[in-house]
């Protein structure tokens, strides 16, 4: 068996690693706020839309800007150009205040106009449009009415609309992220907003805290807690604080995946003696055992469908990645390129996987076709760990290391926009991104 393998991934690799919206009102818990990471954005996308994202009507009262947040959220996508709107006057609020030819000489090729309105119950109403300025029609538009403390989850919602309307792919900035921040001997489980605004402790712990990762209804982290002097699955809902473990079995517990119906999880159990891959019920209820095999078979991920499971394994001698039906049975590499490739993750719609790849000593986000095999490296940083696909696919978030300092990083999936988060909070590790809000 590889000593490398050994210290590189499974439980061993898990604490090597240590030494290093969810709504609102979801978050009922007791928690603490936390200075938000900070991005920074580098590259953008091979065609970027220009947009002009006019000032909504009266804004300019309320404590939180719709429109800062709508135009940071495209920003960072790396998909548009903004269009200064502050050469048109007077500014658009409706329909027809619009003037189409004087938006067309911006390069406009799509504008957003909107207004925000308190009422006597202390909410505010906010109303969006989003235009084409050469067709001169309206593509989307909405009225939310919302408490304050929920206009910048609005604002991300708008934003989310517009990339849909303008992409023709979901928007994700009105989702969460998880991640570990640790700071001293302390470890924190904190969620944020995409955009690393707004974070909340959902649990601290003086004892390691590794591998959270979301349930499918975003409403449950499952996480792994050392607090009890070993390896201990717990799943914890967001909604109520509540907690119980389910996978305390003898010797180690590491490393869970949710699969697709939130029902059950993918452990790795030590169980039996050698490090392998089980199945039990977020009840805590053993279901069976997934993996046989003589050496490490570890770091599961559910297929979108749910009948297959991918991990990593040095079975054939050298840490790649595997696949093996959940009904049981052979396991087939999925892997060639190179003799390091761990931490597989699927694609949220099953036609890839984002992984680890270690290649003259850098490890670094890569993704594979799975119907070709054709693997592409995303980034050209030196300790790249933790990958996660945002909810459509199209960012991969991750933990890398910069200046000795332990950062969170994402990628588009075709490697041309890199943002970066930060936050002087801590080390930045173990990033899961979660999945997208229904009926928000």
């Amino acid at each position: 068996m590889s000593t490398s393998f050994l210290n590189g991934i499974g439980l061993l690799r898990e604490m090597t690693k240590l030494l290093r919206y969810l709504l609102p009102f979801f978050l009922a818990m007791p928690s603490v706020l936390h200075a938000a990471l900070t991005i920074e954005v580098i590259g953008s996308g091979a065609h970027q839309t220009p947009v002009a994202i006019v000032p909504f009507a009266t804004e300019y009262a309320l404590s939180q800007s719709i429109t800062g947040v709508i135009t940071t959220d495209l920003q960072r996508s790396g998909l548009f150009k903004l269009i200064d709107p502050t050469s048109i006057r007077p500014l658009p609020y409706e329909l027809g205040d619009v003037n189409y030819p004087d938006w067309r000489a911006t390069g406009a090729e799509a504008m957003v106009i909107g207004s925000v309105t308190p009422r006597q119950d202390g909410r505010v109403e906010v109303r969006f449009r989003l235009l084409d300025v050469a067709r001169q029609v309206q593509l989307a538009g909405a009225s939310y009415t919302v408490a304050p403390e929920l206009l910048r989850h609005t604002a991300h919602k708008i934003a989310d609309v517009i990339y849909e309307k303008l992409t023709g792919d979901a928007g994700v900035f009105s989702t969460k992220i998880a991640y570990i921040v640790k700071s001293g001997t302390r470890y924190e489980l904190q969620v944020s907003d995409a955009d690393g605004y707004g974070a909340q402790t959902v649990l601290a712990s003086n004892e390691p805290l590794i591998s959270p990762t979301w349930s499918p209804d975003g409403t449950r982290l499952a996480y792994v807690s050392f607090e009890r002097q070993k390896p201990i699955v717990y799943v914890q809902s967001l909604i109520t604080g509540q907690r119980r473990a389910v996978s305390e079995f003898k010797g180690n517990n590491s490393a869970p995946a949710w699969s697709p119906d939130g029902n059950r999880l993918a452990v790795v159990l030590t169980r039996d003696g050698n490090t392998q891959i089980h199945i039990v019920t977020i009840d805590g209820i053993y279901v069976k055992r997934l993996t046989y095999s003589a050496t490490i078979d570890t770091e599961p991920s559910f297929s979108p469908d749910g009948r297959n499971v991918i991990f990593t394994s040095d079975r054939g001698g050298s840490p790649q990645i595997y696949r093996v039906s959940v009904d049981g049975g052979s396991a087939t590499r999925l892997t060639f390129d190179g003799n390091y490739n761990v931490t597989p993750r699927y694609s949220p719609d099953g036609k890839s996987f984002v992984f680890i790849q270690r290649s003259n000593g850098f490890f670094n986000v890569a993704v594979q076709d799975l119907a070709t095999s054709q693997v592409q490296v995303l980034t050209d940083t030196r300790k790249d760990e933790s990958p996660s696909f945002a909810p459509n696919g199209k960012m991969i978030l991750y933990a890398t290391e910069i200046g000795g300092h332990g950062v969170l990083a994402a990628v588009s999936s075709d490697g041309r926009v890199k943002q970066r988060l930060t936050t002087k909070a801590g080390d930045v590790r173990e990033p899961a991104w979660g999945p997208l809000f229904k009926n928000q």
